[in-house]
């Protein structure tokens, strides 16, 4: 057999067509990977993602206050987060912060107080009844704390004393620790209130008609002691305040003062407070600071919660038309529950969930059994059972490109991150009555214990009927608008960061 004769130039030839075809296969080939991939996205919904970086997840070691929302001519408040760098608990208190475990736990406690509302008989402390100088106070898990993680700073009495409190939608009596201290003073960072060394405080009567009205705003009978009032108010952690009923002024800024503000003034106060001086209660009750100054503010009030214990937030009163109007934002209408012991909460109707855009095949029977709440102190949104169930599943379809990471507490979908930089998220949607969708950001959907534990921020309840409730990190960036005079709330996008 004769070997073909190939003369440099055919093979020359030769070579560039075979480059030529080469290139225009790849080429094709390219386009067609290109046209599978856009597909395989639209096919699992990959479009209906968010792209995270994991250190957003995290609280940084710094302060990063937020320049939105802080308007002059508001009636404003800083909000901080309690243990991270932009307050000043940060320092003095560090070493005894709470683990996540724990802050978990404590909100599950407050949780619990929530539902046993529905049930008082098992809310009463196991002893019963606590005595107090010659007065006996029964105690009931009336009302809730749990972490108190968002503080406010506020001036009461005259001359005012600056005071650190954490802001609560679920609780209304406001109450500060006070001189002289029946048991020990639990510490906090500022100064202890004195009331008499405030030309302003002024105690309340036992048979005056204000003192009547702690049974509703604390689920507590007062008491009387030297005739007078003495209140109450148990937490589902087992922290309690105990002492005076009473008038004070409270300042917010330099023209936000109001005179005869009725307050607790705590002589024997316990339990987990950890470093700050008491509570701020924006209920719906008629002892609320809502209430007691709707006068000047008309019944609204908004607030953003940092999506980090690093950065900051805001508190705002006014009316509408005296503070600055909130961009793009939607409202649905308050609702009141049909159990009056949930009357002084926020309810709101819950009507839908999506995941990675899809709706989760939900009947509207197990959000109407269950109801909502919506809650500044509780921090992992709780979800009817059959709810939660179907959002955890679709969730977890979403994220089987991710390592697994061990359950903490009550969170039970957790994932690794410490290999990545950014993640995609499914996107989660909360929709309410009158047609508001909430679209959660990653911060929203994500709870970051650490980089290797990050995990889905939602629990269920114990049982499809106990009230479902919206917790804090669904809220965080987003201003949240309480026009309670209208009977509506409002969300809108980039309170803060």
């Amino acid at each position: 057999m004769e070997t073909p004769n190939i003369s440099s130039s055919s093979f020359l030839w030769y070579f560039i067509r075979f480059f030529v075809l080469v290139c225009l296969i790849l080429c094709s080939l390219e386009t067609c990977f290109t046209l599978e991939e856009s597909d395989v996205k639209s096919h699992l919904g990959l479009e209906y993602t968010h792209t995270v970086q994991v250190k957003s997840l995290l609280p940084a070691t710094t302060c990063s206050p937020s320049t939105e929302g802080h308007d002059k001519k508001a009636s404003v408040l800083k909000v901080v987060h309690k243990h991270g760098p932009c307050s000043h608990f940060n320092q003095l208190h560090k070493e005894n912060a709470p683990t996540h475990t724990q802050i978990l736990e404590q909100d599950q406690a407050r949780v619990n107080s929530i539902h046993s509302r529905r049930n008082p008989k098992k809310a009463i402390d196991r002893r019963g009844q606590r005595q107090w100088d010659s007065t006996t106070v029964p105690v009931m898990s009336g009302a809730t704390v749990g972490a108190g993680n968002y503080i406010v700073t506020v001036g009461l009495g005259t001359p005012k004393k600056q005071l650190s409190l954490t802001f609560d939608t679920g609780s209304d009596l406001t109450w500060t620790q006070c001189r002289p201290c029946i048991r020990p003073c639990y510490k906090q960072v500022d100064p202890i209130f004195d009331p008499s060394v405030s030309s302003s405080y002024a105690n309340v009567s036992c048979n005056s008609r204000v003192c009547s009205q702690l049974i509703s705003g604390t689920g507590n009978t007062p008491g009387c002691a030297t005739s007078t009032c003495v209140y109450a108010a148990a937490y589902g952690d087992g922290s309690i305040s105990v002492g005076f009923f009473a008038k004070e002024t409270i300042t917010l800024t330099s023209t936000d003062v109001f005179d005869g503000f009725l307050f607790g003034c705590g002589h024997i106060n316990q339990g987990l407070f950890r470093g700050y001086a008491g509570l701020l209660g924006l209920g719906r009750d008629s002892i609320s600071f809502v209430e007691q100054t709707a006068a000047k503010y008309g019944r609204f009030f908004s607030y953003c919660l940092p999506s980090t214990s690093s950065s900051t937030g805001f508190l705002s009163f006014g009316k509408e038309k005296d503070r600055r109007a909130s961009k793009g934002v939607k409202f649905t209408p308050l609702a009141t529950l049909p159990q009056k012991e949930y009357s002084s909460l926020y309810g709101i109707n819950l009507v839908g969930i999506t995941v990675g855009g899809r709706k989760l095949p939900i009947s509207t029977s197990v959000f109407k059994t269950s109801g909502m709440v919506i809650d500044s102190g509780t921090v992992i949104t709780r979800l009817p059972p059959q709810a939660y169930s179907a959002l955890r599943d679709v969730f977890r379809q979403g994220m089987k490109g991710y390592p697994t990471a061990p359950a903490i507490s009550i969170l039970d979908t957790c994932y690794d991150f410490s290999s990545y930089e950014t993640v995609n998220i499914p996107t989660v949607g909360i929709s309410f009555k009158g047609g508001l969708t909430l679209d959660l950001d990653g911060t929203g959907i994500i709870y970051g214990v650490t980089a290797s534990q990050a995990c889905l921020a939602f629990t269920a309840n114990k049982n499809d009927s106990d009230v479902a409730v919206l917790g804090n990190v669904q809220q965080q960036k987003l201003e949240v608008v309480y026009d309670v005079a209208r009977g509506k709330l409002g969300f809108a996008p980039g309170g803060c960061l």
